[in-house]
């Protein structure tokens, strides 16, 4: 009942922070939600929770096909296209890694979207002093306000 009503608690709070969410911090959401999830199916793994391992890896994967939609390969260019192969390369080895049961396969990926996430995180004051630009300046279509750092 406790945990029920602890993950109904956590729900209504993850909801609230995406809805207040900018585009910048949405990224910044779903990588921590990523490796959260690694994490946890490391543990999964070392227990032969195959089930739970895998529900954990596939959301994995679908978090990590969302960062890679996001892209815009237009404005970011050679960054864009080097992080869609490296999205690619990460979710063939999350399945790899699924399919071996092999938690070093897990944790080459959270170190690759942990160096991903830090150079994110790293232009965050950025970002927020581009959006205090007047709105004529701005661009302010999803993809282009993301592309100008790329995911």
């Amino acid at each position: 009942m406790y945990n029920k009503g602890a993950n109904q608690y956590r729900q209504v709070g993850a909801t609230s922070e995406v809805a207040g969410a900018d585009p910048h911090r949405l990224i910044q959401m779903l990588m921590e939600g990523a490796l959260t999830r690694m994490s946890q199916a490391k543990g999964m793994i070392e227990e032969k929770n195959h089930q739970g391992k895998a529900k954990l890896l596939n959301r994995v994967m679908e978090i990590i096909a969302t960062l890679q939609s996001s892209l815009d390969h237009e404005t970011g260019g050679d960054i864009s296209a080097n992080l869609d192969r490296l999205y690619d390369y990460m979710n063939r080895r999350l399945l790899e890694a699924s399919s071996l049961n092999d938690v070093s396969m897990v944790d080459e990926v959270m170190s690759l979207l942990l160096e991903i996430k830090t150079g994110w995180d790293g232009i965050r004051d950025e970002y927020l002093a581009s959006t205090r630009k007047k709105p004529s300046e701005q661009d302010i279509t999803p993809k282009a306000s993301m592309a100008s750092h790329s995911a």
